[in-house]
């Protein structure tokens, strides 16, 4: 295909063509923003070595009833409205702490927010307890 035939196609196909330039504008705007949000999105496998390696602090944001539904073993639960200042964060500036929530959505807001309270290795679980679910990876239960 030449130049010529691509201009052709474009011309003859205008939505399919905006949709093309629509999506890729915006694929270049996400990975753009995830380069500059300050926090790492891990996968199961990276939090489970993360944890192993590094002992680091696993917050699950979930509301009590639920956390204690299921939870990924060895995080501590913080419902609530997070605050940077909890004892559960008291001299944890430089170990990795890696946020959690059921599906991903509530965690980022919550790792901006310690980033900007000078925290260096903030960390998110990418799809949230969901995601270690469907790694079929172990929940604890009850109280942690």
């Amino acid at each position: 295909m030449n130049f010529e035939q691509l201009k052709a196609f474009a011309a003859d196909n205008a939505m399919l063509s905006l949709a093309l330039v629509g999506l890729t504008i915006a694929l270049i705007v996400t990975e753009v923003m995830r380069l500059f949000r300050g926090y790492t999105g891990l996968r199961p496998a990276q939090l489970t070595a993360l944890v192993n390696t590094e002992n680091a602090l696993v917050l699950d944001l979930s509301a009590t009833g639920e956390f204690e539904k299921g939870h990924i073993p060895g995080s501590k639960n913080l419902p609530g409205k997070f605050d940077p200042r909890h004892k559960l964060l008291a001299g944890a500036t430089e170990r990795p702490v890696v946020l959690v929530c059921r599906s991903g959505q509530t965690a980022p807001a919550a790792a901006a927010q310690l980033k900007k309270a000078g925290f260096t290795r903030v960390h998110v679980l990418e799809g949230g307890v969901a995601a270690w679910q469907a790694a079929d990876l172990p929940l604890a239960k009850g109280r942690a």
